[in-house]
């Protein structure tokens, strides 16, 4: 029966249709693809503050947590198998994104910041150990500039390994936009206004790039993910149906570019979604979801591209949690 109705519509419809099905159909009914790794870390006591972000260095087996609170430190260091390594504090105000970058010479972690004192309002690049080495922005200084450069809470950063930086700023102050740099800080372009419309961001709050050439962002209170063009900055679709529940509070790609895991904190929910090959971003569809004890608030998360391992940072919670893929 299924084949002869993909026959029909392929004599109606064209060849597409066939390939939009294939795309399509081997996530259909499929069963749970991740469970929680209940020994990760090993001593959750780490944790004394809200944890807002995690980033995975695939390369080295480390994991950054960013948290915040009174008296805590701001940066901790784990091993991918839970164990507590160090932590480090320095310039660092109120996280809210964190990313690792690896290049062939040397690793860096940066850290968007969304303090109002003397750090904050900045996007930050540290060595492994917690070194200042970059600040972009004005620091403590709220802004819309290019030149000099500001932010004004700055959500989340995704760097290439050419050096291209892409930053959605911001988290609920006077920005809503999503501007590209260049390796030398430099604006390449930038997009966004306040407001519902296409290529408009009310709170764009996570992002991230494919090997296709597209920047995915989730634009958290529009309850929807934006696509653009990484080297025009042009909008090439949006996803909405997905989140009438709730907006997307996350965008990362599984090490294969099959899946996007999506955080939904006020449904304390990750939603599986399919990741279009190259080409027109289609609609959203919903593979799996994996449903989180209430008060949970998944905020941001990051997958380790080597082993697939999905880590949660929970606000509600406040800890980290790392899901395993199950095949």
């Amino acid at each position: 029966m299924a084949g002869a109705l993909l026959a029909l519509l392929a004599l109606l419809w064209g060849s597409q249709v066939l390939i939009a099905f294939d795309y399509l159909s081997p996530w259909r009914g499929q069963q749970q693809m991740y469970k929680l790794d209940i020994g990760w870390p090993k001593i959750p006591e780490y944790f004394t503050g809200q944890t807002f972000c995690v980033a995975v260095d695939s390369l080295h087996g480390l994991v950054y947590v960013g948290q915040r609170g009174d008296n805590v430190p701001k940066v901790l260091v784990f091993s991918e198998e839970g164990y507590f390594l160090y932590s480090w504090n320095n310039t660092v105000e109120m996280p809210h994104g964190i990313f690792v970058l690896n290049t062939a010479t040397d690793s860096s972690v940066w850290i968007t910041d969304v303090g109002t004192g003397k750090y904050g309002h900045t996007v930050k690049q540290y060595s492994p150990s917690g070194k200042l080495m970059q600040i972009l922005g004005t620091p403590g200084n709220a802004g819309s500039s290019l030149i000099p450069l500001q932010f004004d809470q700055p959500a989340e950063i995704f760097v290439e390994e050419s050096g291209d930086i892409y930053v959605v700023d911001g988290d609920g102050g006077m920005n809503n936009r999503l501007l590209k740099l260049s390796n030398d800080y430099k604006e390449i372009w930038l997009t966004g206004t306040n407001g519902t419309g296409i290529g408009q961001f009310k709170i764009p709050h996570s992002v991230t790039v494919d090997p296709f050439g597209r920047v995915w962002v989730a634009d958290r209170d529009n309850k929807r993910i934006q696509v653009f063009d990484k080297v025009t900055g042009e909008w090439l679709g949006s996803w909405s149906s997905c989140f009438s529940e709730d907006g997307p509070y996350s965008v990362r790609f599984t090490g294969n570019y099959k899946y996007l895991i999506v955080a939904q904190l006020n449904i304390n929910r990750l939603a599986v979604l399919a990741a279009p090959p190259v080409g027109s971003i289609g609609d959203c569809v919903m593979v799996n979801t994996v449903q989180l004890a209430d008060e949970t608030k998944p905020h941001l998360v990051d997958v380790d591209m080597r082993s697939g391992a999905v880590y949660v940072a929970e606000i509600g919670a406040q800890q980290v949690q790392k899901y395993v893929p199950l095949s």
